[in-house]
């Protein structure tokens, strides 16, 4: 069973960040996802927490492609994985106003496998580099350009899908956020905020079978249940779902979180 912590740190001190992490490798979880919105820097964030511990894996989850040129990208990559190898992972997603998702992401690629560093050659090993993808065509595009592919806010009927659209050899690393105790408006703002503002996610929602009436009012019950798993019990048997699905890591994001929170969690995996 590999699982990690996924979470924001936006707004986080650095010495707090350091010791989450240094945390999160003591109660011997597998890895550390962090997303990339309003606070550092993606790159510059995931070589503050491997300097801050000796074997927890980084990853990305994920740096936005909008947000630095192709070189700067493969450039940061390839100087982690140099700096720590093996315990770096490059997920990468994002949004380009007025361009197709699809499009915009494989261009960047192309740009990313084109970079000339003559100074910087490609590690060895060389860091996984895993995309957000929901959708069938983006799940083609993580097979075919990626190791793998990282989905967020999806339950596990999804990660069957992707398992299947990837095939057998790549790599599925899924988040999947719970709450430990009844904490239902912690779990209902978290799925009404990604409604409300993510229209992706919204579409993924329709094709795994949601409806509007599922959307609509912050999530409907049924919705709800299926994005955040509540209390101990069920978050145990979600992970396992997801797991059992295909996935070959499962990335837990604790909302409402209190200071024993990883620490419970820690507890609830064999």
């Amino acid at each position: 069973m590999s699982v990690g912590i996924w979470r924001f740190f936006d707004g986080t001190p650095i010495g707090e960040l350091r010791d989450t992490g240094a945390e999160l490798e003591e109660l011997g979880f597998d890895a550390i996802w962090f997303g990339e919105y309003a606070g550092r820097e993606a790159f510059t964030q995931a070589a503050l927490l491997l300097a801050a511990t000796s074997k927890l894996t980084v990853a990305t989850g994920v740096a936005r492609f909008d947000q630095r040129s192709p070189l700067a990208a493969e450039g940061a990559i390839r100087a982690l994985g140099e700096a720590y190898p093996g315990r770096f992972v490059a997920g990468l997603g994002g949004h380009r106003p007025g361009a197709r998702p699809l499009t915009a992401l494989r261009e960047y690629l192309d740009g990313m496998d084109a970079a000339d560093l003559p100074g910087l050659p490609p590690p060895s090993p060389r860091p996984k580099r895993v995309l957000a993808a929901l959708g069938p065509r983006l799940l083609d595009l993580a097979a075919e350009r990626a190791d793998g592919a990282h989905p967020y806010f999806v339950p596990p009927e999804h990660t069957a899908m992707a398992r299947e659209r990837l095939g057998p050899g790549k790599y599925l690393a899924v988040e999947q956020a719970v709450v430990l105790d009844a904490a239902p408006e912690a779990a209902r703002e978290h799925v009404d905020l990604y409604v409300r503002r993510a229209p992706h996610h919204r579409a993924n929602l329709r094709r795994l079978g949601f409806t509007d009436a599922d959307l609509a009012d912050g999530g409907s019950d049924r919705l709800v249940d299926a994005i955040v798993a509540s209390g101990e019990q069920a978050v145990a048997d979600r992970i396992r779902a997801h797991l059992d699905a295909g996935a070959d890591h499962v990335c837990v994001q604790v909302l409402a979180r209190t200071e024993n929170s990883y620490r419970r969690l820690a507890d609830l995996l064999p």
